[in-house]
């Protein structure tokens, strides 16, 4: 799933009863024409999963909630859009998973300490943002919060995914957009600045570029004994 809602469907038959699939000639037509394909490829590695063209060539599909972060997204923005997905929903490879999530993670993420990391770190495509797990989610100096503070995290966190939840039939590209970005969603998303500041000690009058510096401080004390 990437920024938009436009539908999207493949068959996900991990674990699918042959039984059930013997009665459905025209899934089977499909697993014919994906093991002929692949059956026909210069590939060695793609002929050799003809023999399972039930199954993605390449299955990294958590089997519990996991975070989505978009590889590539517009520079305009001030918070990079990530989904908070469950497991029945199958993601494509534009994106980056951060499986076992929990909505502290994710209001971590969405805050606008991360962002403000990100727009420091991050690569560019043009004017956009590049996501990178090495260095921009490898490298990430976390917070140390007391559990009250991780309990209000993932409260901001929850308010976010309620925000978007008003607008079910809405992308997150539009959501995102500047000029676009409901007032709820606005809402929630300084609420968990707010509270993700708190976890880091910083003040909520801090500059974005005072927010970095603190970053780097912290990022030079976790990598100075390695």
């Amino acid at each position: 799933m990437g920024l938009d809602i436009i539908g999207r469907y493949c068959l996900w038959l991990v674990g699918a009863n042959p039984d059930e699939l013997a009665k459905c000639p025209t899934v089977l037509k499909r697993i014919e024409a994906v093991r002929d394909f692949r059956a026909s490829s210069k590939a060695a590695g793609t002929r050799k999963s003809a023999a399972t063209p039930t199954l993605f060539c390449q299955i990294a599909q958590p089997d519990s909630d996991y975070i989505i972060v978009p590889k590539t997204s517009s520079g305009k923005r001030r918070y990079l859009p990530l989904g908070f997905m469950s497991a029945d929903v199958i993601a494509s490879d534009s994106v980056f998973l951060i499986p076992n999530a929990t909505k502290y993670e994710f209001g971590v993420l969405m805050s606008n300490v991360h962002n403000a990391w990100l727009r420091q770190v991050a690569g560019r495509l043009k004017s956009d943002y590049r996501y990178s797990k090495d260095i921009v989610y490898n490298d990430f100096p976390w917070p140390s919060p007391s559990d009250e503070q991780k309990a209000q995290i993932e409260t901001t966190a929850k308010s976010i995914l309620d925000a978007r939840n008003l607008y079910p039939l809405t992308s997150l590209a539009n959501l995102y957009n500047p000029l676009t970005m409901p007032p709820e969603l606005r809402k929630a998303h300084t609420a968990n600045d707010r509270a993700v500041m708190a976890a880091y000690g910083f003040s909520t009058k801090m500059s974005e570029s005072d927010c970095v510096a603190e970053l780097m401080k912290m990022y030079m004390e976790l990598t100075a004994n390695k």
